[in-house]
């Protein structure tokens, strides 16, 4: 392991060890600030604050991950490159742009003698 994986592995061990006393002092005040925060106290109704506020964004986060999910399938397979890969490569699973597709560009001339 190198030296930045030591320094991050110290932070994390370091961070722990400071947590665990705030939390076991201060449980109660951590507690509240995180069912505030989220929404989960009960203001009008069991949950109601959750739905209007913080458990809204759980459409939001899919919509984002679907997203990101379809750019990773139909980008080209080139590191890179963000163009959409419409051509397979003949003999392997990848998918390329018409810029690194290892038979060239369709010019007019192709297409004429096609």
């Amino acid at each position: 392991m190198g030296r930045t994986g030591r320094l991050i592995r110290t932070a994390a061990i370091v961070s722990a060890v400071l947590a665990v006393p705030f939390l076991v002092i201060w449980h109660e005040q951590a507690w509240w600030w995180v069912e505030v925060h989220t929404g989960t106290v009960n203001e009008s109704g069991p949950y109601y604050g959750f739905f209007s506020g913080f458990g809204s964004d759980i459409g939001e986060v899919a919509i984002i991950g679907g997203l990101v999910a379809i750019v990773r399938k139909h980008n080209c397979h080139v590191h890179n490159c963000w163009r959409i890969g419409r051509h397979p490569v003949e003999g392997t699973p990848y998918v390329v742009c018409r810029r690194h597709h290892p038979e060239g560009h369709l010019t007019a001339e192709k297409v004429k003698e096609g």
